[in-house]
């Protein structure tokens, strides 16, 4: 197996133990490897091998060529910026995967045409590359209005439209952002001009009311899937806390703590959704908002699992080693996927994952700097009985160091650290962020104005 590591997706450390439990590993690391595992990767993989950048003009070529190297019988990524790269080698190596239509699920624009192609529900949208096809859009949509960039990943780059007049700013900003991603890493590896390719869509009115039975349920939920020789399968839902403006996600939640009727419906709409796609052999990923009287509007498809900690989540709580399962498929090995999505009353407890930003429980900004310190957390917060909330240092700061001022353009960019919370049920884990939300401008040590400048 010739696994292809960039930024983003589950947690390195995560992937790497499943995968060479199952096949032999070459590990192609496209970023540098997080200082966290980079030990254990050169302990349980064959070969770790990190290209130069002026080794790399084409990242097909390069995988292809690595792939034929060490003689690889699969070729895969968790990696949002690597998933068209990864496919298009694939393909030309005659392996399963994604796909020809992976940019599909990548490409915000072709998404969304595709989709209305096939009269799926979506917002309306318009693709813009130049601020005269925003000032257009602006106009010709009913506002308010979300500018994405098209090959974004986690809320990067988001901009909220009010009015005509905000267009020039948010047309600067949602650049800008996109060009300091890259420099973080957090770009298309494979498709050029990609920062230059926008969407804009009319922001929809979701509700969870009707949908859940409690408070505090963010307006939207994941379908978690594989697609398997062309065929969907989907594998549970995952709910969520409200996101932070303008749509920064900040907690993901397993299982989501919703009706069997409800949850057969919004499954039917991932299928259809991916369907639509055509996608090969690879994990999806797919959103959705949830509106009034059973109303559904499709966010986005994926064509990998779901980032940040969905992937252990479900392992914990469902049994079902996600990563494992699709190494032994791309190999050609039989995978006991489940014949439908798996319920609420499957699980075994529940779990989630909080990204840590600088803002309250209604998205407000701390009122002061603070440092990170994952051991006041866990000694000042108090959790239900049973709960266990542990941090994952692959995607944290080091204890000590300042947490960044949230910035709503710049989205997951500015977290401070992910952590992941296990619990008895969904509702556990769901109180528990609350807890954790509120008391972290509170627990975590004050920082000092020296090292804020630092």
């Amino acid at each position: 197996m010739l696994l292809v590591h960039a930024k983003g997706g589950p947690p390195l450390g995560h992937v790497l133990s499943r995968t060479a439990a199952r096949a032999e590993v070459h590990l192609l690391a496209l970023s540098a490897l997080p200082p966290a595992v980079a030990g254990s990767a050169r302990r349980l993989c064959a070969s770790v091998v990190t290209p130069a950048d002026e080794h790399r003009p084409d990242l097909v070529s390069l995988i292809v060529a690595r792939a034929e190297a060490v003689g690889a019988d699969a070729v895969l990524t968790f990696s949002e910026y690597a998933v068209v790269a990864v496919a298009e080698a694939c393909e030309a190596l005659g392996l399963k995967g994604a796909g020809s239509a992976a940019a599909l699920a990548r490409d915000k624009r072709l998404m969304r045409r595709t989709w209305r192609q096939h009269g799926l529900p979506q917002p309306e949208f318009r693709p813009v590359d130049t601020e005269a096809d925003l000032h257009a859009a602006a106009r010709a949509l009913p506002g308010p209005l979300l500018l994405k960039a098209a090959w974004s990943a986690g809320s990067t780059a988001h901009r909220i439209i009010r009015s005509p007049h905000e267009v020039p700013a948010a047309w600067a900003r949602s650049r800008a952002v996109m060009a300091e991603s890259a420099q973080l890493g957090y770009a298309e590896l494979h498709v050029a001009e990609a920062d230059a390719h926008y969407v804009v869509e009319q922001i929809v009115t979701g509700t969870a009311s009707g949908w859940f039975d409690e408070p505090g349920w963010g307006d939207y939920v994941s379908v978690e899937g594989v697609v398997t020789d062309g065929t969907f399968r989907p594998v549970c839902l995952s709910g969520r806390m409200p996101t932070v403006e303008p749509f920064t996600e900040r907690a993901s939640i397993t299982p989501a703590l919703l009706p069997e009727d409800a949850q057969d419906r919004i499954v039917d709409l991932a299928r259809r959704a991916v369907d639509a796609l055509g996608l090969r052999d690879c994990g999806t990923h797919t959103e959705i908002k949830l509106g009034a009287d059973g109303r559904m509007w499709l966010i986005e498809t994926a064509a990998r699992f779901g980032g940040a900690m969905t992937v252990p989540q479900i392992e914990e709580v469902f049994g079902l080693d996600l990563v494992g399962m699709l190494v032994d498929h791309l190999l050609g090995r039989p995978a006991a996927w489940p014949e439908r999505a798996l319920t609420p009353a499957r699980a075994r407890g529940a779990a989630g994952s909080l990204v840590v930003l600088a803002v309250d429980g209604r998205g407000r900004a701390w009122p002061d700097r603070r440092l990170w310190d994952f051991r006041a957390v866990s000694a000042d917060v108090p959790l239900s009985r049973g709960s266990r909330l542990s941090v994952v240092a692959e995607s944290s700061l080091a204890d000590g160091e300042v947490v960044p001022v949230y910035d709503p353009a710049a989205g997951a960019n500015t977290m401070a650290a992910l952590c992941l919370l296990s619990a008895t049920d969904a509702r556990t884990v769901l109180r528990d962020f609350e807890t954790v939300v509120d008391a972290l401008p509170r627990v975590l040590p004050a920082a000092q104005p020296q090292e804020v400048s630092a």
